[in-house]
């Protein structure tokens, strides 16, 4: 396998430290053949579905991807934004905020962000910051709660386009923060700010990603971490272990996956005479199809439809004061020792451009 040309170097060049954001990614378009290529890219992982390969090649080629995408794009039509993709406009956005943040706290640091399946892809922005001069990059995964299906499919994406890298830049990687102080205050003043406006509902639904409840088994941290999520959540809020409930969506085949699920949850409640819920998804820094179609609009549906008079989402923390504040201690945990600080020769040179801007001379 050959090198990929290194870009051009000047010796006495500065390093230069960047972050890089990994969301799990999205479509280009809401359409069936847009959405055809992501799900062959995403299902086609062998992080997201252990069934082996030859089995599973016919399975998604022979049935799943004739069927499944017409019907996912409908889906996403419906939550689709004049910008684009949920997921893609809040991650871009939480990038800029970031590169902000950390520019305030005096830190002279790239930021940037791919998906793991889709566009930007994650060796296509490993490319730009090499190009750029980046000699350190901190891998930040937008996923809370580790997974193997998540974030160690973000590593293995950044471990394949270092095979075909001559001059590799150090690399440190994110693998948790599920129960980071920032992370949960964040979480906390959401919830709060939804009820300073509604008021509190009878229960207080928290629904993560399922995953097969067999990598449970197998050794893998995320449930646990998710109900870590969830108990520290409840103690910031105050709530007692009947006032919540931590649930699992998007379950995927026969197979049994992490339970109690959401959907059925939901049901039993409305049965059971529980007026009103609020739902939320912790695990999800940005709003996309899972939350704002599946929760939002399947979940609410069947919920109101059970008996339920009163169904109210919050949504994910997007791009949230707390949340980025948080994700800035959090990057700047994980980039101690690495020269980030603007030096005082550049930071004067900035405040006299700045200068300079605002009396008009410089355009």
């Amino acid at each position: 396998m050959p090198f990929r040309p290194e870009p051009p170097y000047t010796h006495g060049q500065p390093a230069k430290t960047a972050i890089l954001l990994c969301n799990l990614g999205t479509p280009d378009e809401a359409t069936a053949p847009a959405v055809r290529r992501y799900l062959a890219e995403f299902l086609g992982d062998a992080r997201v579905v252990e069934i082996p390969k030859p089995l599973w090649w016919l399975i998604l080629h022979g049935v799943i991807l004739r069927v499944r995408p017409a019907k996912s794009a409908a889906k996403y039509a419906s939550i689709w934004t004049a910008e684009g993709s949920p997921l893609k406009v809040w991650t871009e956005k939480q990038t800029t905020l970031l590169r902000g943040f950390l520019g305030e706290k005096g830190h002279k640091v790239e930021v940037r962000y791919a998906m793991r399946y889709g566009n930007p892809s994650i060796a296509s922005q490993l490319d730009a910051l090499k190009a750029e001069g980046a000699t350190r990059i901190l891998i930040v995964p937008m996923y809370p709660q580790y997974s193997g299906t998540t974030t160690a499919s973000v590593m293995d994406a950044v471990y394949d386009w270092g095979k075909r890298v001559r001059h590799l830049p150090e690399l440190r990687f994110v693998n948790r923060y599920h129960d980071d102080p920032g992370y949960i205050a964040a979480l906390a003043a959401s919830v709060r700010a939804h009820w300073m406006a509604h008021g509190q509902p009878e229960k207080l639904v928290m629904s993560f990603h399922g995953v097969p409840e067999r990598t449970l088994r197998l050794g893998d941290p995320y449930h646990c971490e998710c109900h870590k999520t969830g108990r520290l959540l409840a103690e910031a809020l105050g709530l007692t272990k009947d006032r919540y409930v931590v649930t699992f969506q998007s379950r995927f085949g026969k197979a049994k996956w992490l339970e109690p699920y959401t959907e059925p949850t939901l049901i039993a409640l409305g049965q059971q005479g529980v007026k009103r819920v609020d739902v939320m998804c912790p695990g999800f820094t940005s709003d996309c199809l899972e939350t704002l179609e599946e929760i939002n609009m399947e979940a609410r549906e069947a919920f109101l439809h059970a008996g339920g008079e009163q169904f109210n989402y919050i949504p994910c923390l997007n791009d949230r004061n707390e949340w980025i504040r948080a994700l800035a201690d959090l990057s700047e945990q994980h980039l101690a020792g690495w020269p980030t600080r603007v030096t005082p020769d550049e930071a004067a040179a900035r405040d006299s451009l700045a200068r300079a801007k605002a009396m008009g001379a410089v355009r």
